[in-house]
């Protein structure tokens, strides 16, 4: 497979997910986001600045150590490249990141509280567990980085953070499967604000993840 296809086919996956974000109604006002895929293991694309109308051609080409290789970048995304960067490299695993500031879920990160996994999507879609905070560092600085970094070592199998005061900050094998996961986080904060007023939301019964793998699992089969 050339390098060139595979640039084709992750540019044209970023450009599906921010549309499906917005379709989904999980954007904060603005609409300011930044998406990645990973294309090996020292270079992703990443989103120039905006993402409402995005197309791919718009999409730069960078290297780990923040030098962009083809394209363009806007400040305020060349930013954020070592933040991407961070992640890729701790979970390998890891082909696509989304970061958003999706209006429900940034709220538990401004309140520095972990946002429960009480919802049946978080579980279906890779976040069975609670998504945990980053303490705040300035924007892409080494402070943030570091923090995101810290996080992901101490928790191996989250597919998600909050950056305190910031926002959310998803990553999965693929850009379809990342989105999935926003919009449940996105949903899962709205659902969880809102059992607030009338009592508070309730833990999954024990056995609530094996229950819904074997329910995938059957209907999969």
């Amino acid at each position: 497979m050339s390098d060139t296809y595979v640039v084709k086919e992750r540019a044209d996956q970023l450009v599906e997910a921010a549309e499906k974000l917005f379709a989904a109604g999980v954007m904060s006002h603005s609409g300011h986001a930044n998406l990645s895929a990973r294309l090996d293991g020292e270079r992703l694309l990443l989103t120039p600045g905006f993402v409402h109308g995005l197309r791919p051609e718009q999409l730069a080409t960078v290297g780990f150590d923040g030098q962009v290789l083809e394209g363009e970048l806007q400040s305020v995304s060349a930013e954020i490249i070592a933040m991407h960067s961070a992640v890729y490299k701790a979970r390998p695993q890891v082909g696509a990141i989304i970061h958003t500031h999706s209006p429900s879920a940034t709220a538990f990160a401004v309140a520095h509280r972990p946002l429960p996994c009480r919802t049946e999507p978080m579980l279906r879609f890779g976040q069975a567990e609670d998504v945990p905070v980053v303490p705040w560092g300035p924007r892409g600085s080494d402070v943030s980085v570091r923090g995101i970094a810290a996080v992901l070592e101490r928790r191996p199998t989250t597919s998600a953070v909050l950056l305190a005061n910031h926002g959310l900050l998803v990553f999965g094998p693929d850009s379809a499967a990342t989105a999935h996961l926003v919009v449940a986080i996105e949903e899962s904060a709205e659902a969880e604000i809102a059992a607030a007023a009338i009592g508070g939301a309730v833990d999954f019964p024990p056995g609530a993840q094996e229950a819904v793998r074997a329910a995938i699992a059957k209907a999969t089969a």
